[in-house]
């Protein structure tokens, strides 16, 4: 007969179990503590005395706290006195405020709740650690950005602005058609190289200018091109190679993958919880006229 009931009563059980293990009983969880955590630290005055203000220890401990953050020691006594008697201020216009329905429309104060709300919901998505293997799955579909950055190798002939003048550009556009392979074709003295091998679009920018190097990038290696402009005259680019390096292995980049798919997961939480806080309320636009007065659009229940 023992042995019968605890039978009974790990079958009874075992489903209860299972529910004790799933994440999203402990998101939810996780996520209670965080709301009753930030309600208790943040104390309405509803049900308070309004004519009594209360400074609990965690409110001096809050506020030494800030002072730390921001100045690195302790505030002296003077100085926590002083920012007691700011937060007693702070408290009575606060109350005083809402007596006269300052609160109402008011842009700044819908903003600032509207943001506090986003960071609850920030800071409950960022409780989830992933499982095992979500970050190498993760980072197989992400690697193009993780790689580094495709590089050009190169050579070319320039034509000086300063030298040539207005006819720099006629004159490389003249040159371009004659020329028969990369070896051919002279031009002017450049103050750098006229050979460059490995460069990303960077390190081209810093010698020729973010334009040049935009354009070298989107041309098809193996042909003159040109002619392209940078900050000194004309240019016309022969491009041996472009290519595009492999993203590294996992390992090498793993913290980073992790701080970009907790990013992405917050993100992704945040909408989801918008969104089913958006599905209780019905939306109305109430649009002005094409001549005067309202015109009412209504949209469907959410």
């Amino acid at each position: 007969m023992n042995l019968t009931f605890s039978k009974t009563t790990a079958s009874r059980f075992s489903p209860i179990k299972r529910y004790l293990r799933e994440p999203l009983l402990h998101f939810l969880i996780a996520g209670f503590a965080l709301f009753a955590l930030y309600g208790g630290l943040h104390r309405s005055t509803v049900n308070q005395d309004p004519q009594r203000i209360e400074i609990t220890p965690d409110d001096i401990q809050r506020i030494e706290i800030s002072w730390r953050a921001r100045w690195q020691r302790p505030p002296s006594d003077q100085q926590l006195h002083g920012m007691l008697d700011e937060y007693v201020k702070e408290e009575i216009l606060y109350r005083e405020a809402l007596k006269l329905g300052l609160d109402k429309d008011d842009t700044i104060i819908r903003r600032r709740l509207a943001q506090k709300m986003d960071f609850l919901a920030e800071d409950v998505a960022s409780l989830r650690e992933p499982a095992a293997g979500v970050l190498e799955a993760w980072y197989s579909q992400h690697q193009a950005q993780y790689a580094p950055p495709p590089l050009a190798t190169f050579h070319h002939l320039f034509f000086a602005s300063d030298k040539r003048g207005a006819q720099a550009q006629a004159q490389a556009q003249a040159v371009l058609v004659t020329l028969k392979d990369k070896h051919s074709g002279e031009g002017d003295d450049f103050m750098f190289k006229s050979a460059y091998a490995q460069q990303s679009q960077d390190q081209v920018a810093r010698d020729f200018g973010s334009k040049f190097a935009i354009a070298l990038f989107k041309q098809t290696p193996g042909n003159w091109l040109g002619p392209v402009e940078s900050g000194f005259g004309w240019h016309l680019v022969w491009i041996d190679a472009l290519t595009s390096p492999a993203a590294p292995p996992f390992e090498t980049v793993a913290q980073q993958v992790k701080s970009d798919w907790l990013s992405e997961q917050r993100t992704e939480s945040k909408r989801s919880n918008f969104e089913a806080l958006k599905a209780r309320y019905e939306v109305v636009v109430m649009m002005p006229a094409s001549t005067s007065g309202i015109a009412a659009t209504q949209t469907e229940p959410q």
